[in-house]
């Protein structure tokens, strides 16, 4: 089996068969999260792999085409695991479970076997999470440079410039936006990613879902502390930052762990997943008890009911884009204005979404193929970009702000104690009775997962601006410190988990 996802072609018959449900049974595609191969359905003890369905279902060796697809046409009945195959015409869409890549030079099939153009492959790399990650960098990397030259003032005033009503607190600048709105579907995607694996997926057990709840604790506290010590032991320190260092940036690390781990066990990226969406919870709730002035639980109250709404309409299999579009969107608005970061809404809206609802259908498989692609190929990107534009002021600006303990107490809360609080909470985690880490994760795994869960950004960005006060010599020095740290937790934890990939990679010959 060569590529990954569900696209199969029977050798005799000559049909493109896709696999419509691929989270139906317990262990087959979880999450449809993307990884090698020998994971594409979790553990091997889990699953069946999708050229073994087919090759059950027609008799013969089948072998994998790539991602896999649903168009109209004849159900083809289901395959031992229940799986309804459907025939797919022409170059097969992006796969119902989202996350899923082709390796390069795998041709995407076709009933004449046709390969499509080159334009076509970059847009479907570019979908996928490592290319949506490639692409990620490169935002990241025009922003630091276009805020820092001399044509700074064009950076700043798109990235500030306000669009939106007046009303409901939505006129906001274009990085909000950004951050606030345009990520949500990013979160939304995860929310959906991470109920598949609660339901059918790695963390169905209780067990192994609180491994990765508990790191993430680990994950905030530490940094906290060390930040706090560094602070209060040097002169001039300010140990009223402690929260800058508690949060990942899920977007930037998952994209890293995408770019580098094409090799690295799917349990990995499940294991950061969780990590992230916690860790960041936690920011959301740290920012709403100890600086959010203005929380207005009313709105808050009345989010629930567009909420409960959604939930009921897509648990009965209504999945009109008409009718769920304008509830989500309430959702998200109503927590907005109630004073707590969105995009927390969007996770609670991919959570209530059904694997698979009353009606037999898999809605959130489909939602994840709709929203996937966009997710990659413009959310990522378009965020990093509005917030990766730091101004350090030149060589001089970063030593000034080096040398400030609120900086590099930043840095070594980040690049240290971020990973050491992550593995030390797993492993002392893994020796309570009933937990254990999962079998196909390594140590060293978890400690190259735990130095990328060092990249901060957004909601470090936003801590540091509501505990110093935006534009202040302080808040700048934090900013400084969260993306030197941020960018050395990519390099070093991105360069320890390649060598890791290519170990899985050698072994997998």
């Amino acid at each position: 089996m060569e590529g990954r996802g569900g696209g199969v072609r029977g050798a005799e018959h000559g049909v493109l068969v896709g696999v419509e449900e691929c989270a139906d049974a317990r262990g087959v595609l979880p999450g449809g999260l993307g990884g090698p191969v020998d994971d594409l359905v979790g553990d091997p003890d889990d699953g069946v792999e999708v050229a073994d369905i087919a090759a059950h279902r027609w008799g013969q060796q089948a072998r994998g085409q790539g991602e896999g697809g649903r168009v109209p046409g004849d159900d083809l009945g289901r395959d031992p695991v229940g799986h309804r195959l459907v025939p797919v015409v022409g170059p097969l869409r992006p796969a119902p479970c989202h996350g899923s890549t082709v390796p390069s030079g795998v041709p995407f099939p076709t009933m004449t076997g046709s390969s499509p153009t080159p334009f076509a492959r970059a847009v479907r790399f570019l979908t996928t999470d490592k290319g949506g990650g490639i692409l990620l960098l490169i935002a990241t990397v025009i922003a630091l440079v276009w805020a820092n030259s001399g044509f700074s003032g064009g950076y700043t005033g798109l990235r500030d410039a306000e669009i939106g009503p007046e009303w409901a607190d939505l006129h906001l600048s274009v990085g909000e936006w950004a951050s606030d709105g345009l990520l949500a579907i990013f979160f939304f995607v995860t929310g959906l990613e991470l109920k598949q694996e609660f339901l059918t997926g790695a963390l169905r057990r209780v067990q192994d879902a609180l491994v990765p709840v508990l790191a993430a604790c680990g994950g905030v506290a530490v940094p906290a502390i060390l930040y706090t010590v560094v602070n209060a032991a040097a002169n001039g320190g300010d140990t009223s930052g402690w929260a800058v260092p508690a949060a990942t940036d899920i977007a930037f690390a998952v994209s890293v762990l995408a770019v580098v781990g094409s090799h690295l066990p799917q349990r990995l990226r499940v294991f950061l997943l969780t990590l992230a969406v916690v860790d960041d919870l936690i920011g959301i709730l740290i920012i709403a008890f100890f600086f959010a002035d203005d929380l207005n639980l009313g709105f808050l109250a009345l989010a629930l009911v567009p909420l409960v709404l959604f939930a009921v309409a897509t648990q009965r299999g209504f999945d009109q884009s008409w009718l769920l579009t304008p509830l989500a969107v309430l959702t998200w608005a109503l927590v907005h204005h109630s004073g707590i970061h969105a995009t927390i809404s969007a996770v609670v809206l991919g959570f209530m979404v059904p694997v698979t609802s009353r009606a037999g259908k898999a809605t959130s498989h489909r939602f994840s193929a709709a929203l996937g692609p966009w997710s990659s190929l413009l959310v990522l990107p378009v965020f990093a970009f509005f917030a990766a534009g730091v101004t350090v002021g030149g060589w001089s600006g970063l030593t000034d702000s080096w040398a400030d303990p609120v900086a590099y107490g930043v840095i070594i809360a980040l690049v240290v104690g971020k990973p050491l609080g992550i593995t030390v909470t797993t492993w002392l985690t893994s020796k309570l009775p009933g937990m254990a880490l999962a079998s196909s994760l390594r140590w060293p795994d978890i400690i190259g997962m735990g130095m990328v869960a060092g990249i901060g950004f957004t909601v470090s960005l936003l801590v540091s601006e509501l505990t110093f006060g935006a534009g202040t010599v302080l808040d700048d020095h934090a900013k400084v410190g969260v993306l030197t740290a941020s960018l050395l937790s990519a390099i070093l934890g991105g360069a320890y988990l390649a060598v890791r990939n290519r170990k899985y990679a050698r072994a997998a010959q």
